[in-house]
Protein backbone atom coordinates (compact mmCIF):
# COMPACT_ATOMS: atom_id res chain seq x y z
CA UNK A 1 0.00 0.00 0.00
CA UNK A 2 1.44 3.59 -1.07
CA UNK A 3 0.54 6.82 0.67
CA UNK A 4 -0.64 9.71 -1.05
CA UNK A 5 -0.71 13.05 1.11
CA UNK A 6 -2.62 16.19 0.68
CA UNK A 7 -1.19 18.94 1.99
CA UNK A 8 -3.09 21.94 2.15
CA UNK A 9 -5.32 24.54 4.11
CA UNK A 10 -9.12 24.47 4.72
CA UNK A 11 -9.83 23.47 0.70
CA UNK A 12 -8.10 20.05 1.73
CA UNK A 13 -9.33 19.82 4.98
CA UNK A 14 -12.63 20.29 3.50
CA UNK A 15 -13.61 23.21 5.88
CA UNK A 16 -17.87 23.16 6.05
CA UNK A 17 -18.19 20.17 5.40
CA UNK A 18 -21.29 17.96 7.05
CA UNK A 19 -18.48 14.97 6.46
CA UNK A 20 -15.18 16.27 5.46
CA UNK A 21 -13.84 12.31 5.74
CA UNK A 22 -16.32 11.55 2.50
CA UNK A 23 -16.73 14.85 0.70
CA UNK A 24 -13.44 16.62 0.99
CA UNK A 25 -11.11 15.92 -1.63
CA UNK A 26 -8.45 13.53 -0.27
CA UNK A 27 -11.72 11.74 0.57
CA UNK A 28 -13.42 12.11 -3.07
CA UNK A 29 -10.04 10.73 -4.54
CA UNK A 30 -9.40 7.81 -1.97
CA UNK A 31 -13.11 6.23 -3.73
CA UNK A 32 -11.86 6.94 -6.76
CA UNK A 33 -8.72 5.07 -6.16
CA UNK A 34 -10.61 2.42 -4.54
CA UNK A 35 -12.87 1.74 -7.83
CA UNK A 36 -9.78 1.56 -9.90
CA UNK A 37 -8.56 -0.96 -7.49
CA UNK A 38 -5.23 0.31 -7.01
CA UNK A 39 -3.22 0.13 -3.83
CA UNK A 40 -2.82 3.35 -2.27
CA UNK A 41 -4.23 5.37 0.77
CA UNK A 42 -4.94 9.18 0.92
CA UNK A 43 -3.77 10.96 3.89
CA UNK A 44 -5.30 13.99 4.56
CA UNK A 45 -3.03 16.96 5.87
CA UNK A 46 -5.16 19.54 5.24
CA UNK A 47 -5.58 22.32 8.08
CA UNK A 48 -7.92 25.52 7.94
CA UNK A 49 -6.54 28.82 7.98
CA UNK A 50 -2.73 27.05 7.27
CA UNK A 51 -0.07 29.51 5.36
CA UNK A 52 2.36 28.34 3.64
CA UNK A 53 5.01 28.85 6.71
CA UNK A 54 2.33 27.06 9.18
CA UNK A 55 2.56 23.97 6.89
CA UNK A 56 6.45 24.31 6.57
CA UNK A 57 6.60 24.05 10.28
CA UNK A 58 4.13 21.14 10.91
CA UNK A 59 5.39 19.49 7.27
CA UNK A 60 7.97 16.90 9.03
CA UNK A 61 4.99 15.33 10.99
CA UNK A 62 3.69 14.62 7.75
CA UNK A 63 6.67 13.67 5.88
CA UNK A 64 7.90 10.80 8.42
CA UNK A 65 6.29 8.20 6.99
CA UNK A 66 6.55 6.61 3.50
CA UNK A 67 4.92 8.97 0.66
CA UNK A 68 4.33 7.82 -2.91
CA UNK A 69 2.49 10.94 -4.02
CA UNK A 70 2.57 14.54 -2.67
CA UNK A 71 -0.38 17.08 -3.57
CA UNK A 72 0.37 20.51 -2.26
CA UNK A 73 -2.79 22.99 -2.23
CA UNK A 74 -1.26 26.51 -0.22
CA UNK A 75 -1.54 29.74 -0.85
CA UNK A 76 -4.34 31.65 -0.73
CA UNK A 77 -4.20 31.98 3.03
CA UNK A 78 -1.02 34.22 2.56
CA UNK A 79 -2.53 36.58 0.34
CA UNK A 80 -5.30 36.79 2.72
CA UNK A 81 -3.00 37.78 5.23
CA UNK A 82 -0.95 39.76 2.95
CA UNK A 83 1.82 37.83 2.70
CA UNK A 84 4.18 38.86 -0.35
CA UNK A 85 4.38 36.37 -3.18
CA UNK A 86 7.81 35.74 -3.44
CA UNK A 87 7.79 34.63 0.11
CA UNK A 88 4.70 32.38 -0.28
CA UNK A 89 6.52 31.02 -3.61
CA UNK A 90 10.08 30.21 -0.96
CA UNK A 91 8.20 28.50 1.22
CA UNK A 92 6.27 26.25 -1.41
CA UNK A 93 9.92 25.74 -3.01
CA UNK A 94 11.16 24.98 0.60
CA UNK A 95 8.49 22.61 1.31
CA UNK A 96 9.20 20.95 -1.95
CA UNK A 97 12.27 20.42 -1.73
CA UNK A 98 12.25 19.02 1.68
CA UNK A 99 9.19 16.54 0.47
CA UNK A 100 12.01 15.20 -2.40
CA UNK A 101 14.92 15.19 0.11
CA UNK A 102 13.10 12.62 2.26
CA UNK A 103 11.71 10.64 -0.75
CA UNK A 104 13.32 11.02 -3.61
CA UNK A 105 11.33 8.69 -5.32
CA UNK A 106 8.05 10.99 -4.47
CA UNK A 107 6.00 12.24 -7.36
CA UNK A 108 4.66 15.57 -6.71
CA UNK A 109 1.06 17.34 -7.89
CA UNK A 110 0.79 21.09 -7.43
CA UNK A 111 -2.66 22.67 -7.44
CA UNK A 112 -2.48 26.30 -8.46
CA UNK A 113 -4.37 28.84 -7.04
CA UNK A 114 -6.08 32.43 -8.42
CA UNK A 115 -6.87 35.26 -6.28
CA UNK A 116 -10.80 36.34 -6.10
CA UNK A 117 -11.52 38.63 -8.67
CA UNK A 118 -12.50 41.48 -6.10
CA UNK A 119 -8.56 41.84 -5.53
CA UNK A 120 -7.28 43.60 -8.11
CA UNK A 121 -3.93 44.69 -10.33
CA UNK A 122 -0.29 43.61 -10.67
CA UNK A 123 -0.66 41.51 -7.34
CA UNK A 124 -2.93 38.87 -8.10
CA UNK A 125 -0.78 38.09 -11.75
CA UNK A 126 2.73 37.66 -9.71
CA UNK A 127 0.33 35.08 -7.22
CA UNK A 128 -1.06 33.04 -10.05
CA UNK A 129 2.10 33.06 -11.87
CA UNK A 130 4.57 31.72 -8.59
CA UNK A 131 2.32 28.18 -9.30
CA UNK A 132 3.16 27.49 -12.83
CA UNK A 133 6.67 28.80 -12.29
CA UNK A 134 7.45 26.32 -9.34
CA UNK A 135 5.21 23.41 -11.52
CA UNK A 136 7.93 24.10 -14.55
CA UNK A 137 10.86 24.83 -12.26
CA UNK A 138 10.12 21.39 -10.24
CA UNK A 139 8.94 19.38 -13.22
CA UNK A 140 5.74 18.31 -11.02
CA UNK A 141 2.30 17.40 -12.17
CA UNK A 142 0.26 20.59 -11.99
CA UNK A 143 -3.52 21.92 -12.24
CA UNK A 144 -3.72 25.56 -12.93
CA UNK A 145 -6.52 26.69 -10.95
CA UNK A 146 -7.81 24.00 -7.64
CA UNK A 147 -10.85 25.78 -8.22
CA UNK A 148 -11.87 25.85 -11.88
CA UNK A 149 -15.46 25.37 -12.82
CA UNK A 150 -16.36 26.06 -8.61
CA UNK A 151 -14.74 29.57 -7.71
CA UNK A 152 -17.91 32.06 -7.73
CA UNK A 153 -20.13 29.57 -8.90
CA UNK A 154 -23.14 29.63 -5.76
CA UNK A 155 -24.54 26.46 -5.49
CA UNK A 156 -21.03 24.60 -5.63
CA UNK A 157 -20.22 26.94 -2.66
CA UNK A 158 -21.02 27.38 1.02
CA UNK A 159 -22.57 30.63 2.07
CA UNK A 160 -19.49 32.03 2.46
CA UNK A 161 -18.44 31.76 -1.28
CA UNK A 162 -14.96 31.17 -0.25
CA UNK A 163 -15.03 27.16 0.69
CA UNK A 164 -17.04 24.07 -1.83
CA UNK A 165 -19.92 22.46 -1.19
CA UNK A 166 -20.05 18.50 -1.74
CA UNK A 167 -20.97 19.22 -5.22
CA UNK A 168 -17.98 21.80 -6.12
CA UNK A 169 -15.93 18.67 -4.20
CA UNK A 170 -17.33 16.58 -6.99
CA UNK A 171 -16.26 19.08 -9.91
CA UNK A 172 -12.70 20.03 -8.03
CA UNK A 173 -12.48 15.77 -8.10
CA UNK A 174 -13.12 15.38 -11.54
CA UNK A 175 -10.54 17.94 -12.17
CA UNK A 176 -8.05 16.94 -10.12
CA UNK A 177 -8.38 13.27 -10.54
CA UNK A 178 -6.71 12.83 -14.04
CA UNK A 179 -3.75 14.62 -13.05
CA UNK A 180 -3.51 12.73 -9.73
CA UNK A 181 -4.08 8.98 -11.74
CA UNK A 182 -1.23 10.11 -14.16
CA UNK A 183 1.48 9.61 -10.84
CA UNK A 184 0.32 6.30 -9.97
Amino acid sequence: MHNILFLGDSLTAGYGLKDAKTESLPALIQQRIHTANLAYHVINGGVSGDTTSGALYRLDYWINRPIAVFVLELGINDIIRGIPPQTTANNLQTIIDRVKQKHPGVKIALMGMEIPAFIPGAFAAQFKAIFRKLAETNNTAFVPFYLQDVAGIAHLNLPDRLHPNADGYKVIANNVWPVIKGLL
